[in-house]
């Protein structure tokens, strides 16, 4: 991609003012229909991955909730936005953040959505209220999502892969006892820190994760299948074949749009 229409993730991350005026990127003027995603999928079924692999294709802004969060706590209290100093209260009492509290600090990133060269959204909206304040949104713009892409793969092969996960205790990278495996027993391959099981990483967790993420999901899935929006995708296989597999539909709606 061109350095001149290169994305500025960092608008995303500080948010910007109320109108929007903070940009994320550009829109190069060849492209007239910029894709404008939503990822959906189970944890262990490689969205993140997939969304590192869907921006570099399209020249996409990769718009993470969960990268607000985590700057948000990086963050003195006297460079949090109102928003990001409530947040940041119910995630200390170990709470769940309410919809209109992350919405608002949706809302003040809004500029990154409504004017970027096209978007994929990453951990938001989680629950239906969320996407509805979406909806309302990119409406009163007149600006629409080009799919809502669903990440599939059954219970069974989500828990072998989660389970199988060990994470380093100093630098955080992540390995796999038998698909990603560290040169050195139990040693990360990066910093030589050790590698630990995480407790949400074992077999009875995982599966109350992932009832937890059906029930709050389900509403969501519904509401994005009744818009004709929703995009199933299987998510077996390696990160390439995936992609590909994800590419081939997106070209198939990108022709039907034509």
């Amino acid at each position: 991609m061109d350095a001149s229409i290169e994305n500025d993730r960092a608008a995303w991350l500080e948010g910007s003012s109320a109108d929007g005026s903070v940009k994320c990127s550009v829109v190069p003027p060849e492209r007239k229909n910029p894709w404008r995603l939503i990822l959906l999928g189970a944890p262990g079924v490689g969205k993140g991955t997939q969304a590192e692999l869907l921006t570099e294709r399209l020249g996409a802004c990769h718009l993470s909730t969960g990268d607000v969060f985590r700057a948000a706590g990086k963050r003195r209290d006297c460079d949090q936005s109102p928003a990001m100093k409530a947040a940041m209260q119910y995630m200390r009492r170990g709470e769940l953040v309410p919809d209109s509290t992350v919405w608002e600090m949706v809302r003040e990133r809004s500029g990154c959505i409504l004017h970027c060269g096209g978007f994929i959204l990453d951990g938001f909206p989680r629950t239906l209220a969320q996407a509805e304040s979406l909806k309302a949104l990119m409406e009163k713009e007149k600006i629409s999502l080009s799919a809502v892409v669903n990440y599939e793969l059954p219970v069974d092969e989500i828990v072998r892969r989660l389970s199988g996960r060990r994470t380093c205790e100093n630098c955080k990278s992540v390995f796999h006892v038998t698909e990603r495996p560290s040169k050195g027993k139990g040693i990360c391959d990066r910093c030589g820190g050790r590698l630990y099981h995480r407790e949400d990483d074992r077999p009875e967790a995982i599966t109350v994760r992932l009832e937890a993420y059906e029930r709050s999901t389900a509403p969501l899935i519904q509401f994005y299948k009744n818009l004709g929006l929703l995009m199933p995708i299987v998510a077996k296989g390696s990160p390439d074949e995936i992609l590909a597999r994800t590419m081939e539909k997106m070209d198939k709606l990108a022709a039907g749009a034509a």
